[in-house]
């Protein structure tokens, strides 16, 4: 058991899977990052909009969800509830 580990661990970084994923990607990433710079830099600056409003809009769910446990809702007056607090916020 204890020879089995560090055996799979050299298999795996010996593989040419292992080699090929570690050693091509570094340089193909280097030599295509300086192309791909100005291109990413548009989408990257829409990231942050993208995930505040997620996060928003798991906070106005989350709010909802728990008014409707406080009101003690269940089933389709629940699910309405939700739909209507949520669209109110």
């Amino acid at each position: 058991m204890r020879f089995s580990l560090p055996a799979i661990a050299l298999s795996v970084c010996v593989s040419p899977f292992g080699l090929a994923a570690a050693g091509p990607s570094g340089v193909v990433a280097n030599a295509a990052a300086p192309k791909t710079a100005p291109a990413t830099a548009a989408p990257a600056a829409t990231a942050p909009d993208a995930a505040s409003d997620a996060a928003a809009r798991h906070a106005k769910r989350t709010a909802c969800l728990k008014q409707a446990k406080a009101k003690k809702l269940v089933g389709a007056a629940k699910n309405s509830f939700i739909k209507d607090c949520i669209a109110a916020r």
